[in-house]
């Protein structure tokens, strides 16, 4: 007797993933860094577009050129610009440059905490874990609704007149 003959054919199709375990392999994740050694990352929210840089160093942001505080005066937007940073606890350990055009500062400081996780798990995959959950690596996709032909905004009608 041939072990040949008793061989079974090679499983194809769904009767190929019947043998594989319920849990696949996770794909490793590699730092991504440029020739400087800073993660880079693009950010968006509404219609602002953020270009953010991340590099090792004491943990200054600078926003356009200008200090975070400078850019920024409301402290409800400098918190929500820093809070990946303060959710990995990476506060001093990484400088932040970033540019960032278009929309209002509510809408810049969004794009900035949306490039800023993306650039810090670039840096470090293994944050992805840590920003994830706190919605920090979703792009928001609200924007303005546009003015329809025959309205006199996106929505609203023109006012009635009976006579």
């Amino acid at each position: 007797m041939t072990d040949a003959t008793t061989e079974a054919p090679a499983a194809t199709g769904f009767d190929a993933l019947k043998g594989m375990g319920t849990e696949a392999e996770a794909p490793v994740a590699v730092q991504k860094l440029d020739a400087q050694g800073r993660a880079y990352s693009t950010g968006k929210r509404k219609n602002a577009i953020a270009r953010v840089w991340v590099k090792r160093g004491s943990g200054k942001i600078t926003v356009n050129g200008k200090d975070l505080n400078a850019y920024f005066a409301r402290p409800v937007l400098q918190m929500m610009v820093a809070q990946p940073l303060t959710v990995s606890d990476r506060v001093t350990q990484y400088d932040v440059v970033c540019t960032v055009e278009g929309s209002g500062l509510s809408g810049q400081a969004g794009a900035i905490r949306h490039g800023l996780s993306h650039a810090l798990t670039h840096y470090e995959p293994e944050l992805r874990k840590v920003l994830k959950p706190h919605g920090f690596l979703t792009r928001d996709s609200r924007v303005v609704e546009r003015k329809k032909y025959g309205r006199a905004k996106a929505r609203r009608s023109f006012q009635f007149s009976k006579r």
